[in-house]
Formats: structure tokens, sequence, C-alpha cells
């Protein structure tokens, strides 16, 4: 690990590497975390990418104005690696979604989608998600024992945003699935044998809600979808831009909300003093969503590409450069949050300083329908089930969508 005059620093360590793919580390990767921080909280990867662990550092680099957009990737290992796997072409839907792309495109986009996650709009959302959460309930309990992602945890986000959208019938199930596949791609580093299975899914996703906004087209009505294609001649979106928004709706409407309530979960029943907190002092539901989000991320990682020489941690990270900000690491970092950060604390002051939802022009717009539907969710689901017990979980094998593929449950 060297800086621009090709110095390592005192405090390098080039034995210690991020590695996602070490033993245990899907299953608990936070000990990996905390090593990392120790050892090498800025790092050059032989990989070619630069890698920034510590909190400071994450809330600063999402902030500081450097771009989202992969077009300013300079010539490395990391773009030969993704140029190999996905051809000179890359995804059709690269370029297009808001989250890669920089003002004055990124402002235009976020402009319009936002208008659906006001404070007002979620709030007016809010008796619904009561309805389906309790509906959800009713189902586990006739149940007894489930498996809570596949119960409450993917179909509650799944259809909030389609009734958001105003979605006509569908193949849900088939949505799911490939929303499932196309989301490998904001892994770190591609994996070959799944590109063709995650270029197929966009392809599909693609034709499938292309043929939705033509429909909506001709069946308007009191949604998100109906006003993105209505929007100002001055703010229109093309039907690519369009196609591709909804797909990052579906997708971070919900892939990373079932990371949260299914983890957020996990938490709970692993720290039965906080659940039997939270189920005595409901009042506590709001701060306890952000403490889950600070204890186990639904999102890992967030990505800046340099534009400008990029100085931290005694480094200067040349323009080009992909430097990856572990989200999840931060929100563990002691010399932020202090010694008690490996536990769930419901009542933590700060909680909602956590980095899960990303910092700067590019924080999660979807952040306050994410937190409503889970203190919803969490404070409903621990007083309708006083028995909650864990039985089983299973990990969905990703780096940074992390979370439970299945958590079995008897109530």
């Amino acid at each position: 690990m060297t800086d621009v005059t090709g110095t390592a620093p005192p405090d390098a360590d080039t034995d210690f590497i991020f590695n996602p793919f070490a033993e245990g580390f899907n299953e608990d990767p936070y000990p990996h975390y905390a090593e990392l921080r120790q050892r090498a909280p800025v790092q050059d990867h032989p990989m070619g990418f630069w890698v920034v662990s510590e909190y400071e550092g994450v809330q600063a680099l999402l902030r500081s104005g450097q771009s989202v957009d992969e077009r300013n990737l300079g010539p490395g290992m990391l773009t030969e690696i993704n140029k190999a796997a996905y051809g000179d072409k890359g995804r059709r839907l690269a370029g297009m979604l808001m989250l890669d792309n920089d003002p004055p495109d990124h402002t235009r986009l976020r402009r319009l989608v936002a208008k659906a996650f006001t404070p007002k709009a979620v709030d007016a959302l809010e008796e619904r998600v009561v309805v389906l959460v309790d509906e959800a309930l009713e189902r586990i309990a006739g149940a007894g024992e489930v498996d809570l992602v596949a119960a409450l945890a993917y179909p509650l986000p799944f259809q909030v945003i389609s009734e958001m959208l105003g979605m006509p019938e569908v193949d849900h199930e088939r949505l799911r699935e490939l929303s499932g596949l196309s989301v490998r791609a904001t892994e770190p580093i591609a994996d070959p044998t799944l590109v063709p299975l995650i270029i197929a899914a966009d392809e599909e996703m693609i034709a499938i809600l292309t043929g939705v906004v033509d429909w909506k087209r001709e069946n308007p009505g009191n949604d998100l979808l109906t006003a993105l294609i209505q929007a100002e001649d001055g703010d229109r979106l093309s039907t690519d831009e369009l196609v591709a928004q909804v797909v990052l709706l579906y997708i971070a409407g919900h892939e990373t909300e079932v990371n949260l309530l299914s983890g957020g979960t996990l938490a709970l029943l692993r720290h039965p003093e906080q659940l039997a907190l939270l189920r005595e002092n409901p009042d506590l539901a709001g701060n306890a969503v952000d403490e889950l989000l600070r204890y186990d991320a639904p999102s890992h990682i967030g990505r800046r590409i340099t534009v400008i020489p990029y100085e931290i941690g005694g480094h200067v990270i040349p323009p080009g450069a992909m430097v990856i900000a572990l989200l999840a690491s931060a929100n563990r970092d002691a010399r932020f949050w202090g010694p008690d950060v490996d536990e769930v604390r419901l009542d933590r002051p700060n909680a909602r300083q956590h980095m899960a939802f990303g910092a700067g022009l590019h924080h999660c717009l979807g952040a306050a329908l994410a937190r409503m539907e889970a203190r919803v969710a969490f404070s409903r689901l621990v007083r309708r089930f006083p028995d909650l017990a864990l039985r089983d979980v299973q990990w969905n094998g990703r780096i940074n969508l992390r979370g439970p593929a299945s958590l079995t449950v008897s109530v």
C-alpha cells in the first residue's frame, strides 16, 4: 500500500487485506472489518481499488463530492475484470440509474422521484403499512413456525413499492427472482459465472417494465409511475430512463428493506433483553430502527470514483480510482460509537448517525419510507408474539446486500 510518492505510510500493514471471501466472512464479517480498521483503515487494495473502513473516513468520502459515474474510472485491474466479465458494452442499465449519475443528471432524476418520498407522503402510507403488517402477522400466527423472510420481510416492501408505483398485475414472483439476480451486479467484484444470468435478468426485467410503462401511459392513475410519465417537458424522462428508475425503485425499494426487517429481527432475537425493552417501550421503536440499521446495515458498501486527487488517512488517492466505503464497518467503529459498539442498544442516543443510508448527495432517497415500514413491522411483531423464538438462519451469500436468505422463527 503506497501513496502517490510510492512510499508506504508508517502505519501501513500490507499483510492484511480486505477479503470478503475469507472463511466465515458471510456469516459474520464484523471481526474482519475490525481488523481492517485497526491494521489498514485506508487500503490500496492489490486488486486495483481503495478501501475506507473507519467512520470518519467513510462519512468524509461520501460527502466529498467525488463521482459515482463509472465513466470516470481509470484503467486498471478492476476495469479489466469488469470489462472481461461484461464486455465492452457493459450492462444495459449502466449509466441510466439515478445512483450511477452525478449532477446535473442526478439532480434532475432525484427531483422527479423525490416527490413520492417526502415525510408527508410517507406518513400518508403508514395506515396501509399497518394493514399489510397485521395481515402478515395473522398468517404467521396460523402457521406457528415460518420463514420470516418469505412471510413478512419480502412481501411487505414489495407490496408497498408496487402500490406506490401503481403497478398492474404482473408476475411478482418472477420479478423477485429477476431483481435478486440483478442486484448481484452490486457486488464489489464481478462473478463471471453469474454475469450472463445478471445480463439476462436485466433484459427480462426491462422488457416486463417497458410493458408496464406502455400500459400505464394508457391507464394513468394517482401513482408515482404516472407522475414520472407525465413530468413537465423540461424534466421528461426518456423511456429508457423511466424504465431504469422503476428498476432501481424495485431493487432499492425492497431488496434492502428485506435485509433490514429480517436482519433486524435476528438481532433482536439474539439480544432478548433488547427485544423485551422494545416490547415494553413502544415509543422506542423509531430509535430502535436506527440502532438495528447501525448494528447490521442492509447494504455494506458504498462507492465513489475520484475525479481529483483525494487525501485521506495519510494517503493521496489519484483521480480515476474506485474507492469502496465500507458502510457496515463504519457503523461498528468503536472510536466513534464507543466500547459497546458490538452490542445492540435500542436507546443509543446517536443511533441515527449511522451510515446505512449513505451520506451526501446520494443519501438514500427512501430512508423515511424504510424507517416507517420497519418501525411498524418491528413494534407490531414483538407485541403480537411474546414467545417469538429463533429456529434457524441461512445467509444469502452476498457481500454488499448481505442478509438472511431465510429466517425461521416460531411464534
